[in-house]
């Protein structure tokens, strides 16, 4: 499974498998992600996908079963693997998420997980305005100070974001809140593509005072305050995007 923050970091440069197997996930996954296996049509043969990978018949299965758990495959006994339909793919699994960063742009998929962080997202920051501890606080303003010395280090400033966002998921002590962590890094991850290939001075100062009303509205306990915040900022990060 791939670690919070490693999509983000990949934006410098796409990060290398740690070994065969991690790779072999990575390239089919991406492969059916992006259409190169059509959604219904049947992989190539094992051989093929040995002679093509250059690994074992046993880091093949592995990888194979690695996807179907994920949903993007099924095994069908005298017919092959195929590819599975876009209803079974499991849209919380992190790398799932990750791999449509490198297919071509899907709307429907863009607004999905868009309304599911306008729907989740500020419910987390609403409750974590009621339940956030000091050591949540504590946290939630160490990340703002590293927003603000980043601010011309796109990549950790984005960094930063994310972990910010985390942090209040975590505030809300939700323990189903985690499975947005994945939903939260892709959305930051299109949202700050562009910045961190092409930096432009002072573009990433509004960010810092939005994330600043949200912790403050947190730490004073205003629910409500927090949630509509939250949601500010949810639709400034997509403006932002679509501005490119």
């Amino acid at each position: 499974m791939s670690e919070p923050g490693s999509l983000l970091r990949s934006l410098s440069g796409r990060v290398a498998a740690r070994n065969f197997h991690s790779h072999v996930i990575n390239e089919i996954g991406i492969g059916v992600i992006s259409g190169r296996f059509p959604i219904g049509t049947t992989l190539p043969n094992d051989a093929a996908l040995i002679d093509e990978f250059g690994v074992s018949r046993t880091v093949l299965r592995e990888a194979l079963k690695t996807l179907e758990a994920k949903g993007l495959l099924e095994a069908r006994p005298k017919v092959g693997t195929k590819v599975a339909k876009k209803s079974r793919w499991n849209l919380f699994d992190p790398q799932v998420l990750a791999w449509h960063l490198s297919a071509p742009p899907d709307e429907e998929f863009l607004r999905g997980l868009a309304e599911t962080r306008q729907a989740l997202e500020p419910l987390a920051a609403g409750h974590a305005a009621e339940r956030r501890t000091a050591d949540n606080l504590r946290l939630m303003h160490y990340w703002i100070r590293q927003m603000e010395m980043s601010l011309d280090q796109p990549l950790n400033f984005c960094l930063a974001d994310f972990e910010l966002h985390r942090i209040v998921a975590d505030a809300s002590h939700n323990p189903f809140m985690r499975a947005l962590y994945g939903v939260i890094e892709l959305s930051h991850a299109f949202a700050y593509q562009r910045a961190v290939a092409e930096p432009r001075d002072g573009e990433l100062q509004p960010f810092v005072h939005l994330h600043r009303d949200l912790v403050h509205a947190i730490e004073r306990g205003k629910a409500a305050d927090a949630q509509a915040a939250m949601l500010g900022l949810i639709d400034f990060e997509a403006e932002f995007a679509a501005a490119g």
